[in-house]
């Protein structure tokens, strides 16, 4: 994991960064629709997991960071999901080292989940990476638009995924999708190229 600071002062994104993360300090969310029909025979969940760090990771916009060393970009970012504990409905928070092979990181994603998914606590695994963004399902919800506060001085860029209940609709197979941004380094230009990779990733899966 390499984290590179970014040159503020020489910085196409400075005017922009400094009047959202300043002055009118503003994050978002966009709630999409992604056509899933190719991910019927999959675990949905892992495979959204792996396909949603697939494409965060191919744009820096969405691994951009405000640390204590500075603002900069991750070379590469670990998801942290949650996982459900059906005996007393509620979650724990766990993470998994992602893998650009499926195989690996779905044998990864079910020694975790299996090992958690019964715990009580709220975060059970240690030494979660600080190269991390957060991911969670709602699979009992078929949303059309979910939003997340996060009260922290306005100063937490990466972004937040959180899926919803799929349905069908005209044979096909539809995810709602939540996208949480700060617009101090993502604009809906980045959420729309964004979506647009993600769901050529889905198709090609």
């Amino acid at each position: 994991m390499a984290f590179k600071l970014i040159d503020i002062e020489n910085w196409e994104r400075k005017e922009f960064y400094e009047h959202f993360i300043g002055e009118v300090v503003c994050s978002y969310s966009v709630s999409v629709n992604l056509d899933i029909t190719r991910l019927k025979e999959k675990k949905l969940y892992p495979a959204m997991i792996w396909l949603l760090t697939k494409t965060v990771n191919d744009m820096p916009e969405f691994r951009t960071s405000l640390t204590s060393e500075g603002l900069g970009i991750y070379d590469d970012m670990h998801p942290m999901y949650t996982v459900f504990n059906k005996e007393n409905k509620n979650f724990s928070g766990i993470w998994s080292y992602f893998s650009e092979d499926y195989d690996t990181f779905l044998r990864n994603y079910e020694e975790d989940s299996a090992k958690y998914s019964t715990s009580t606590r709220y975060a059970p695994k240690d030494g979660t990476p600080v190269n991390s963004f957060n991911i969670s399902m709602v699979p009992w919800i078929e949303f059309t638009s979910f939003n997340i506060n996060v009260y922290d001085e306005g100063k937490f860029l990466l972004p937040i995924f959180t899926m919803g209940k799929y349905f069908e609709r005209d044979g096909k197979r539809f995810l709602p999708l939540a996208i949480q941004v700060h617009h101090a380094v993502c604009d809906g230009y980045h959420v729309g190229i964004f979506v647009e990779k993600l769901q050529k990733y889905i198709n090609e899966f």
